[in-house]
């Protein structure tokens, strides 16, 4: 494992899918083939022997900035829960060519990968995005389907970037420390489409995590597959305090605007959420 917890090998990065997609089943955030992961490494790899099959692909986004790099990315109908027992088999490996438009494949010929996620435009913008302007050597996406995040993306009070993130980083202290910048909220747009393709690439700039109305969420880490895990998780458990506290009448405050500004100072938090703090 390589400083500061990325994986610098294809079995690596296997062992830290195989706990992403556990911990994801575990919190009710991946049912059936639903959510995906991918990884983005700079520096080349070798790539094991069971990665037996190769074919040439078109990429469904130009991705430039990837030139040269590999792309580990979970497959199409592929479940999460099966990467601890078969990572091999429920994911390829992308590497891109010159043209930044084409890549060639590696998947292993008898496992259910046959194709890598219908979301792989997502993945590569923002792969490439950030790549290309931070000059990232290792950056992982999870891609997931919290239940009680959705939920709350489909009640129109929590359709926006900034009422959502106010009423969900108030339960718990973590919450701002672990997403300082809030959570990102995008209106439902088409899986798959060039449209969110576009919104989430945005989105990912200015957030670690955004929520995808009436579908899931993306979270992103420069630092492990189970940073962007955590980010999730954070996220799912503020959900999940506040429909808790719609089921008692709404009669929870949570933590107040001054409470909050002492973690932010306590921790040297720097937050783009902007709260008063002369209540409380």
């Amino acid at each position: 494992m390589a400083a500061g917890g990325s994986p610098n090998t294809v079995d690596d990065v296997l062992e830290a899918l195989g706990a992403a997609g556990r911990r994801m089943t575990e919190i009710d955030a991946a049912e059936a083939g639903a959510g995906n992961i991918s990884v983005c490494l700079a520096d080349p790899v070798d790539i094991p022997a069971y990665f037996d099959t190769t074919r040439q692909v078109d990429l469904p986004y130009a991705s430039p900035a990837l030139v040269g790099h590999t792309v580990v990315i979970t497959g199409s109908g592929c479940r999460l829960r099966s990467l601890a027992d078969e990572p091999e088999g429920n994911v390829g490996l992308l590497v891109v060519h010159e043209s930044g438009t084409t890549a060639t494949l590696h998947l292993a010929g008898r496992g259910p990968f046959t194709r890598p996620t219908v979301e792989l435009n997502s993945h590569l913008a923002v792969h490439d995005d950030h790549v290309a302007r931070r000059g990232l050597a290792f950056h992982a996406i999870v891609h997931a389907q919290p239940l009680h995040l959705t939920l709350l993306s489909t009640v129109p009070e929590y359709q926006d970037t900034e009422a959502l993130s106010d009423r969900l980083v108030r339960w718990q202290a973590e919450t701002i420390v672990h997403l300082p910048e809030g959570i990102g909220y995008l209106p439902f747009m088409v899986p798959g489409s060039e449209e969110l393709t576009e919104a989430n690439l945005a989105s990912l700039r200015h957030h670690q995590l955004v929520v995808w109305a009436k579908h899931g969420v993306m979270a992103r880490s420069d630092e492990s597959v189970l940073a962007a895990c955590d980010r999730v998780e954070y996220a799912e458990t503020a959900a999940r305090y506040e429909y808790l506290n719609l089921a008692i009448g709404g009669r929870g405050t949570g933590l107040t605007n001054a409470e909050l500004s002492r973690v932010v100072r306590t921790f040297g938090v720097t937050t783009s959420i902007a709260w008063g703090e002369a209540d409380g």
